[in-house]
């Protein structure tokens, strides 16, 4: 029995999407600055959002996956390949095991599709984290979005 006070579900109403929306906001714009034209993306409609929330309804975090011809036109044309993107922990809830959950609920929503592997594009700075849960960093560090980014892959 788990003893955590949030839950982590896919975003399947306008509401969670909502809450998706405001938790990046919050994370990536108010926090690092990302301009906000930057933020939303033609990949948000299509991609899969999950959501944590507290007991209380409160949105703690968020991310996404894209599949199909959205992964495939973002990693190289390999439909059997995920793209992780857009995961954010509010700071109230940052230490509490949230990316986490939300990372192993993209990754089973990977393996429900039929996807072999999860490729990410992680902040340098949380290499560490993605590391911890079996992603292996590949190719040069670049910038996007004014932060230094480095691409990582999973096999599932």
């Amino acid at each position: 029995m788990s003893t955590r006070a949030y839950a982590v579900r896919v975003a399947e109403d306008p509401a969670d999407l909502e809450a998706c929306f405001a938790v990046r906001k919050q994370v990536f714009v108010a926090e690092q600055g990302v301009p906000e034209d930057l933020e939303y993306d033609e990949y948000d409609p299509v991609a899969l959002h999950v959501l944590a929330v507290r007991e209380d309804g409160v949105p703690l975090g968020t991310g996404r996956l894209l599949y199909g011809e959205a992964a495939a036109a973002k990693t190289g044309g390999d439909l059997s390949l995920g793209s992780l993107g857009r995961l954010a922990v509010t700071r109230e809830a940052r230490g509490l095991g949230v990316g986490v959950a939300l990372v192993r609920a993209i990754e089973e929503a990977a393996r429900a599709r039929g996807l072999t592997t999860v490729d990410l594009h992680a902040q340098t700075r949380a290499l560490g984290f993605y590391e911890r849960l079996g992603y292996e960093p590949y190719g040069p560090e670049y910038e996007e979005a004014g932060i230094a980014h480095r691409g990582m892959r999973r096999a599932l």
